[in-house]
């Protein structure tokens, strides 16, 4: 599917210029001549990027920007400050911009930028959170799950550097979120950085900042990551994949919290929590020679290990109820639930992708189910007994006897809590709460039968 970009800017030619260019690459693009014309647009139709200029008549990129966050946070929002207004993009940043653009600016800047968000939206590693998931920190009720979360809830006050150990797919960014909600950052930005996704010299780039003219393409200044999280925290995934050039560089900064921009020659400081995260064993690293010994030593001050999903299987149901619930809201359906069979085997699985696996599989299944519930025959056909592994005696029977409550109280509760705050969102008028579920009203109202909600 295309991605669809809101271009806001009350400069015409601008916006002209910046739809020719994306629509060249690919994107569906609508415009706005102004923040409030943006916001009644928002209400009509779902954009997955919206690049807002920041001086606007009516409603400008801040008033935006907050609009956005607060009734679109699936949109992802990057900002175009006029040049010399770096603090404004700065604050915009904190304020949960995705990313930045400082005129003049270059084509390439555009499409790259472009191609990060594209990035978030097609790649996320970790699943999306329910609602006041920041206080659970983890769905389930495993052993496995009750360590982390009891973990979490420990070295969230502190204010130590945590390096997340875990398989793919295992919730490493999401655990990040909770300790910087849970902390006294939560209410400060939380910026977070892919170390996989970009080449060496654009990884710098990302986390130092550069100056204008630093390098080909450099139209502008531009604050690195390190600057935007000043004050809150800093993520980076996949630490191991940072060059040995870059480790040198990143060493100083996490001794001394100071830096400078590609380029520059002023030195500038950054009071931020760092956060770290691999699936790679760092200590097999170091002996490779392949990671610093110093880097890893300060990392590693508080490991936190992310269990697979194969060692929590008891928390398989409670995790398809709590997706089914979501998945219901987001496309429209109305599953009730998974056939036992199918449940058995979803929880026989080895589950490699684990938890970002399992949410892609309970969606594709119920894009294509044909009645009220997941069956086996739903299923991708790679889930099939050739394919799982043999669970603990029992397991599958505990899991089948938990399937019911398990799943009739998370989709329950999910939905009902999804309802009442589109109710509220909207001043408990029914057509536009539909609209922000993406129901019909008549599908609202027989929900709101069914969950005895009274306006």
């Amino acid at each position: 599917m295309r991605t669809t970009i809101l271009v806001v800017d009350d400069n015409l030619n601008m916006r002209l210029v910046l739809r020719e260019h994306l629509e060249r690459f690919g994107h569906r693009v609508s415009e706005a001549s102004d923040g409030s014309e943006a916001a009644a647009m928002l209400k009509r139709e779902q954009f997955d990027i919206v690049i807002s200029d920041l001086k606007m008549p009516s409603m400008d990129g801040h008033q935006l920007l907050a609009y956005v966050r607060k009734n679109h946070p699936e949109a992802l929002f990057i900002m175009i400050s006029a040049h010399g207004t770096i603090k404004d993009a700065v604050e915009a940043m904190k304020n949960g911009a995705a990313d930045y653009i400082t005129k003049p600016f270059n084509m390439e800047e555009i499409e790259r930028i472009i191609s990060n968000a594209e990035g978030v939206i097609d790649a996320n590693e970790e699943p999306a959170a329910m609602p006041d998931f920041q206080a659970k920190t983890m769905i389930g009720e495993s052993s496995a799950a009750n360590e982390v979360r009891s973990l979490i809830e420990k070295v969230a006050p502190a204010d130590s550097t945590v390096l997340i150990l875990g398989e793919s797919g295992t919730g490493k960014e999401l655990a990040a979120r909770a300790i910087h909600n849970l902390s006294s950052r939560g209410k400060r930005p939380f910026i977070a950085v892919n170390c996989a996704a970009f080449g060496a010299g654009v990884l710098e780039s990302e986390l130092f900042g550069h100056e204008k003219g630093a390098f080909t393409g450099a139209s502008s200044l531009r604050a690195g990551r390190f600057e935007l999280a000043d004050g809150g925290t800093l993520f980076l995934d996949e630490i191991g994949e940072l060059t040995a050039d870059i480790q040198v560089k990143f060493l100083r900064v996490l001794q001394e919290r100071r830096f400078e921009r590609v380029g520059g020659v002023r030195e500038l400081s950054s009071d931020f929590r760092l956060i770290a995260a691999t699936n790679k064993s760092l200590e097999e690293e170091v002996e490779k020679g392949a990671f610093r010994r110093d880097l890893f030593y300060r990392l590693n001050i508080i490991p936190l290990v992310l269990p697979p999903l194969r060692q929590r299987t008891s928390d398989i149901p409670v995790l398809i109820g709590h997706f089914i619930a979501r998945f219901n809201v987001k496309l429209g359906t109305t599953i009730q639930g998974v056939h036992e069979r199918a449940l058995q085997t979803l929880c026989a699985y080895a589950w490699p992708g684990n938890i970002r696996e399992l949410e892609n599989i309970i969606e594709r299944c119920m894009v294509l189910a044909r009645g009220a519930t997941i069956t086996f025959n739903d299923l991708p056909p790679h889930l099939s007994v050739s394919t799982i592994r043999g669970n603990e005696p029992g397991a599958d029977q505990a899991a089948g006897k938990n399937l019911k409550q398990a799943l009739r109280t998370s989709i329950e509760y999910l939905e009902k809590d999804f309802i009442i705050s589109a109710l509220r969102e909207e001043g408990g008028n029914r057509t536009n709460a539909a609209k922000r579920l993406g129901i019909s009203r008549k599908s609202l109202q027989l929900k709101m039968k069914e969950y005895q909600i009274d306006v």
